[in-house]
């Protein structure tokens, strides 16, 4: 009997990568919504926060079709995660891998839907560093995928052709195919895990980007302050502009959000402010951003 063509091979093997990659992939049902997931950890699955519904009772089907109820662990809206956790035995977690990806190699992505795989095969059409999402989340690398992911394929776990998990499928502006790569996954999660959300800088501040001189010189000006928040805490006016932020100069609206990471709730930092024309420095210290 001859050798099978390398295109017959070519699609037995990547069927074989499908079976192998959906044993650790759930379809995670909720009261409006269906979405897909995988397992993370014993117990706690990942999926993407923006397909699912935003209360009510949640469940997951296993490869098969089994159903176990699942209770929402926390989520976070500026990254697109959510965390469910399952009160029995779940299949083996995904092998996540954090390393860098190519534009032009090929990626699978392996959902779920009433305990049956989706599969999805696209090249990485784009790969690039470090990226803030709209809702402001720090997303570790910029990863995209040339295909048209179905609603319930959000959150389906996104593996290259050896089988390494690159992240999560998520949908972004204008339907584009995602990725919420492993390195974010792995930083997210345990917060999820131990916090329920991730907590963010908050100044209390509505901010509009402004120029400020005739050579183009830029600041952000204050709009509004909520009353008793960090920035009217610190003395900030509605009228300032803000022209500097721990020492380096603002120009938009984007230098400062940079600021307000996770790690940035009781940090203290000196802004310098333009009131009236006269320069001003504050002592701003970062609040926490209060739950939507």
């Amino acid at each position: 009997m001859s050798d099978p063509s390398p295109l017959v091979a070519f699609s037995s093997a990547l069927a074989d990568l499908t079976a192998t990659t959906a044993a650790s992939v759930v379809a995670v049902e909720g009261p409006r919504t269906v979405a897909s997931g995988f397992v993370w950890r014993p117990g706690l699955v990942l999926s993407a926060e923006e397909a699912l519904a935003e209360e009510g009772e949640f469940a997951v089907v296993l490869p098969g079709g089994t159903r176990r109820p699942a209770r929402l662990v926390g989520r976070d809206p500026s990254t697109d995660v959510a965390l469910l956790r399952v009160d029995s035995d779940l299949p083996q977690p995904a092998r996540l891998d954090a390393r860098t990806v190519s534009v032009g190699a090929l990626a699978l992505a392996v959902g779920a839907h009433a305990g049956s795989s989706l599969a999805s095969l696209g090249v990485i059409a784009r790969a690039g560093g470090p990226w803030r999402s709209l809702r402001g989340g720090e997303i570790d690398a910029h990863v995209e995928l040339g295909l048209r992911p179905r609603f319930e394929a959000q959150g389906s776990l996104v593996v290259d052709m050896e089988g390494r998990g690159l992240g999560m499928l998520v949908q972004g502006p204008r339907r584009r195919a995602l990725v919420i790569p492993s390195a974010t996954l792995e930083r997210v999660g345990p917060i999820l895990e131990r916090h329920g959300r991730v907590p963010r800088g908050y100044l209390g501040l509505g901010l509009q980007p402004v120029r400020i001189d005739a050579q183009g010189g830029r600041g952000v000006m204050v709009m509004s302050v909520d009353s008793g928040g960090p920035g009217d805490t610190c003395g900030v006016r509605q009228g300032d502009v803000i022209v500097s932020w721990g020492g380096e100069p603002v120009t938009g609206v984007r230098d400062l959000l940079r600021g307000l990471g996770p790690g940035s709730v009781g940090r203290a930092i000196v802004v310098g402010v333009r009131r009236g024309g006269q320069p001003l420095e504050l002592t701003l210290t970062i609040g926490e951003r209060p739950a939507a």
